[in-house]
């Protein structure tokens, strides 16, 4: 599945794709469509800038690949 991402307005219930996606588009086709919505995306944003900072910090410096992968592995 390609995932393609643009802003538009909902009019009448509906949302309008850009042309330039349509065209990779055929009638009939089934989509999966995120709504997110300003108040959400500050959300993320926020999440994001989160993730940065602690991404950041000293102690998250020290941990190595091996380290992770170890933890994903629950060892």
């Amino acid at each position: 599945m390609e995932a393609v991402e643009f802003e538009a307005n909902i009019k009448n219930g509906s949302i309008e794709i850009p042309a330039a996606y349509r065209a990779d588009l055929v009638e009939g086709d089934k989509v999966k469509v995120i709504v997110l919505t300003p108040r959400q995306a500050e959300h993320v944003q926020a999440i994001k800038a989160l993730f940065k900072k602690t991404q950041s910090l000293p102690q998250a410096q020290r941990i190595s690949e091996a380290e992770i992968a170890a933890y994903r592995a629950g060892q």
